[in-house]
């Protein structure tokens, strides 16, 4: 009799398994508290409104959170499994957090589902960078700069642990900065998180601009 084998990581069925299961380590049961506290006061935290992605976003915290302060927030995650238990916790969809289930490399997936190319004023990323194959990284930012309109805002905390395996994969900070710098994105913060929780010593909190100015705010009635 033969042993099944466990579905690569880039498989949906892989992830769902893991929520059904509850193997899903990372989970913290609440927004990251760096990206929170960084949100909530910092003086250089992005400010409402806006439409925000979070890309992998699991159980949806960081999604809420977003809505909580004012933005128009997009979960985002290949897992059914992942985006049920979001809507559990955080409620159905609505005007100001939607629930989408796509790759976040399917170009196409994400223009007929609402992400064209620059339709998004911020993305935050917590624990996708880390649970993708490292060999997608670079797409991964393409597809961070092919979104964010220009003015746009990348906030991500990136756990930089430098241990073999994943996921979660380890990251260099200074190779990711590179990586980012090298996109066109310039950045306006990049240094190691505070607020981290205990098993988590290693995270690194970035805020990185796309260049250009923001569109201009349409009023109601304008031409």
């Amino acid at each position: 009799m033969s042993i099944p084998r466990p579905a690569p990581i880039a498989d949906p069925s892989c992830w769902d398994q893991r929520y059904r299961e509850g193997g899903d380590g990372w989970e913290l049961g609440q927004a990251a508290p760096p990206l929170a506290q960084f949100l909530r006061t910092h003086p250089l935290a992005p400010q409402s409104p806006g439409r925000v992605l979070v890309p992998g976003c699991g159980r949806g915290h960081e999604a809420a959170l977003l809505e909580d302060l004012g933005f128009t927030a997009i979960g985002l995650d290949f897992s059914g499994e992942a985006l049920r238990e979001a809507r559990r916790l955080h409620g159905e969809a609505r005007a100001t957090l939607q629930w989408l289930q796509a790759d976040l490399f399917d170009r196409q997936a994400l223009t007929e589902a609402g992400l064209p190319p620059g339709s998004l004023s911020g993305i935050v990323e917590h624990t996708c960078f880390c649970a993708i194959d490292p060999g997608l990284r670079q797409d991964y930012i393409a597809t961070v700069c092919r979104l964010l309109a220009p003015g746009g805002w990348l906030l991500g905390l990136f756990w930089c642990h430098g241990r073999q395996g994943g996921p979660p994969w380890g990251s260099d900070p200074q190779l990711v900065e590179a990586q980012l710098r090298q996109a066109g994105l310039v950045a306006e913060i990049w240094q190691p998180a505070t607020d981290s929780v205990d098993k988590r010593n290693d995270e690194w909190l970035g805020l990185w601009r796309q260049p250009g100015q923001p569109p201009a705010p349409v009023e109601i009635g304008s031409c």
